[in-house]
């Protein structure tokens, strides 16, 4: 039980929990900016093509029950504007990181294509033995 509270003592006062909570917040203020573009910006103009409402407010009835059409696809336009934004932004970042990391001292092991040391004999991660 000590280790575990020395493990999350490291875990919370390490930085991880400060990150997280700082990646959080900044997904809750990037999320705002996100809704407020489509909301005030993208579904105004969609609106003004497809009726004379605001798109959030189209609708239709079945048996009494109103389908609120509108808000539903503004909510989708919302998550797939984030998700697209988001993939950009890793996929940079995941970029960057390969230009930064690209060791010149190491090459791939040919039989479990883990990264291993030029001058290795045997790969440590599935014992083979490599070639000269």
């Amino acid at each position: 039980m000590r280790d575990l509270w020395e493990e999350f003592k490291e875990f919370a006062i390490g930085g991880n929990l400060i990150q997280l909570a700082v990646a959080f917040v900044l997904g809750v203020a990037f999320a705002a900016v996100v809704t407020s573009l489509v909301d005030d910006i993208f579904m105004p103009i969609i609106g003004a093509i497809v009726s004379d409402d605001t798109f959030a407010n189209l609708s239709f009835e079945v048996g009494g029950a109103e389908v609120r059409y509108g808000n539903f696809l503004t909510v989708l336009v919302n998550f797939l504007l984030i998700a697209l934004i988001l993939f950009i932004v890793i996929k940079g970042y995941n970029q960057l990181r390969r230009e930064e990391e690209a060791p010149v001292d190491t090459k791939p092991c040919p039989f479990c294509a883990s990264t291993i040391p030029l001058a290795a004999v045997r790969c440590p991660h599935c014992t083979s033995e490599l070639s000269a």
